[in-house]
């Protein structure tokens, strides 16, 4: 933790700020939507990735006003849940590219989930932590299915190779993020377990 010490809050919007300044600008825009899935795994987490920094300058009493709808984090996943559905839909991203607009609503939305992912993950606790990733990694296994089954392109600006490469990356980023999130379970446990022992020990 003492490593991370200089990362402050001010320093984490700073760094937001820049991320989404070199997002927005046409250079890597092109350069990560040239492909599907830079487009769908490249460029929606690192705007998720500015959102969350950026929402790391709000000051305690911000965080609590914002905790009043968002008890225990389920307002605030929900929506994130509800973003990324959206998002995965072929027909979202081919607009994206065509239409000034929905580019514009799509990286104000992963703006602003990255934000809402920070202040509701510790707030959910494990069990709706598990809640929010058994909804949302299921899915991506099955619109990574969709990718490389289907026999025709689903977005008419991406070829039929790229579209089945993002199925198998969306797939394979679901068993990972399933196997992180078991082994931070296992460790918590075992952390659990350890201080319990411990606590007994002290009492003899």
């Amino acid at each position: 933790m003492r490593r991370l010490a200089w990362f402050t809050p001010a320093r984490q919007g700073l760094a937001g700020l820049l991320l989404l300044a070199l997002l927005a600008g046409l250079p890597l825009r092109h350069l990560l939507e040239a492909s599907m899935w830079r487009h769908m795994l490249l460029q929606y987490p690192l705007w998720l990735l500015a959102g969350a920094l950026m929402a790391g300058t709000l000051g305690p009493g911000a965080q609590r006003r914002l905790a009043r709808w968002n008890a225990h984090g389920i307002a605030g996943l929900a929506g994130v849940g509800v973003v990324l559905s959206v998002l995965m839909v072929p027909r979202v991203l081919d607009l994206a590219l065509n239409d000034v607009l929905v580019e514009t609503l799509k990286c104000a939305a992963l703006l602003l989930a990255g934000a809402a992912l920070r202040l509701s993950w510790n707030a959910a606790g494990l069990v709706l932590q598990g809640f929010f990733l058994g909804n949302v990694l299921p899915m991506m296994v099955v619109v990574g299915q969709l990718y490389i089954d289907a026999p025709l392109r689903l977005c008419n600006a991406y070829l039929l190779d790229d579209q089945a490469r993002l199925g198998h990356w969306l797939i394979a980023l679901a068993a990972v993020l399933a196997m992180a999130w078991l082994a931070h379970v296992a460790w918590w446990l075992v952390r659990r377990e350890g201080a319990g022992a411990k606590l007994t020990a002290s009492d003899h």
